[in-house]
C-alpha cells in the first residue's frame, strides 16, 4: 500500500501536533491546519516534501471549502481526515451566555461538521477513506460544570454515529476517538471559562472550574501514545467505532454504561407498560 494522505485539523499543539509528527515519521504525508499564517510558514519551511500546512479556522465555511479544494487539487485526494480542532469550556449551564455556548459549538461541532461535509465528496469519489472524529470521554458522560463542552461533544458523537452507518456501504470508515485527560494545552491557555459566576453553583460547577486549573500539566495521558493508538486504528482491518484513550476514559465510559444499565432495569416495567396491547 502506498503513502496515505492525512488531513488533520488543529495541529499547533497537543494530540494534533503529536499525530502529525507521527504521520510524518511513518512515511505518510500529512496536511495540517493552523489558525495563524506565521505558524503555517514556519511549519512549511521545516517540512518540505514531508508535510504541508494551511491556514484554516474550522468555524469559517469559506476557509474550510477553500482549504479542502486546495488540498484535493494539490495532492489528489485525502485518505484520512482527522477532525481534531476544538477547545474546552467550563461553567454551569446557567452561568454560560448564549454567545459563549455558540462559540463552543462552532469550534467543537459545527467546525467538524463543515470539514466533514467538505471532504466527503472526495471520499465518496474514491470509495475509500477513514474519518477520525476527536471527541472526548466527556462526549459520552457529562459532568457538572462541563455541560456546554459535553453537549458539543455529544452532538459530535451523535452525528458521527449516524454518519458511520451512512458511509460504511461506500467504503468509508469512521472512528470516534474519546481521550480522557491528556497532557496538552487543553486545560491551559485556550481553555474557556464562563465569565459569569453564580454562588449557588459553587459546590458543583465551581468545584469543576477550580479542578480544571489544578490538573493542567498533570494529566495521565501522553499525546504521543495517543497518536500511535490512532494510527493503529487507521491500519486495523476492523477499526472500532469508538476508541477510548486512557485509563480515566475507560473508567468514565464504564461508569456511564453501568448507570444506564441500572436505569434500564429499574424502569423496565414502566417502560414496557406504555405500549399498545395488540
Amino acid at each position: 500500500m502506498g503513502k496515505k494522505i492525512w488531513f488533520i485539523t488543529g495541529v499547533s499543539s497537543g494530540i494534533g501536533n503529536a499525530l502529525i509528527q507521527a504521520v510524518v515519521q511513518s512515511g505518510d504525508f500529512a496536511i495540517g491546519t493552523f489558525r495563524k499564517q506565521e505558524q503555517v510558514d514556519a511549519f512549511n519551511q521545516g517540512h518540505v516534501g514531508k508535510a504541508f500546512a494551511i491556514k484554516m479556522d474550522v468555524a469559517n465555511s469559506s476557509e474550510v471549502n477553500r482549504g479542502v479544494e486546495t488540498i484535493v487539487q494539490k495532492f489528489g485526494g485525502i485518505d484520512v481526515l482527522v477532525n481534531n480542532a476544538g477547545y474546552g469550556f467550563a461553567g454551569g449551564i446557567e452561568e454560560a451566555t448564549m454567545e459563549e455556548i455558540r462559540n463552543v459549538f462552532e469550534a467543537n461541532f459545527f467546525g467538524a461538521l463543515q470539514v466533514t461535509q467538505a471532504v466527503l465528496p472526495t471520499l465518496r469519489k474514491q470509495k475509500s477513506g477513514h474519518i477520525i472524529q476527536v471527541s472526548s470521554h466527556g462526549g459520552f458522560k457529562a459532568t457538572p460544570g462541563f455541560g456546554v463542552y459535553n453537549a458539543s461533544k455529544f452532538a459530535l458523537e451523535g452525528m458521527s454515529e449516524a454518519l458511520a452507518g451512512e458511509v460504511a456501504p461506500l467504503g468509508i470508515r469512521l472512528t470516534i476517538v474519546e481521550p480522557g485527560p491528556f497532557r496538552t494545552k487543553f486545560a491551559g491557555e485556550r481553555f474557556g471559562m464562563a465569565q459569569r459566576k453564580i454562588e449557588d453553583y459553587q459546590s458543583t460547577a465551581g468545584v469543576f472550574r477550580e479542578r480544571i486549573k489544578d490538573v493542567d500539566g498533570k494529566q495521565e495521558g501522553d499525546p504521543h501514545q495517543a497518536a500511535q493508538a490512532i494510527m493503529q486504528a487507521i491500519n486495523a482491518e476492523n477499526p472500532p467505532l469508538r476508541l477510548p484513550l486512557g485509563k480515566i476514559a475507560i473508567a468514565t465510559i464504564t461508569s456511564k454504561l453501568e448507570s444506564v444499565h441500572k436505569d434500564l432495569e429499574s424502569a423496565r416495567k414502566i417502560a414496557e407498560s406504555t405500549v399498545y396491547l395488540f
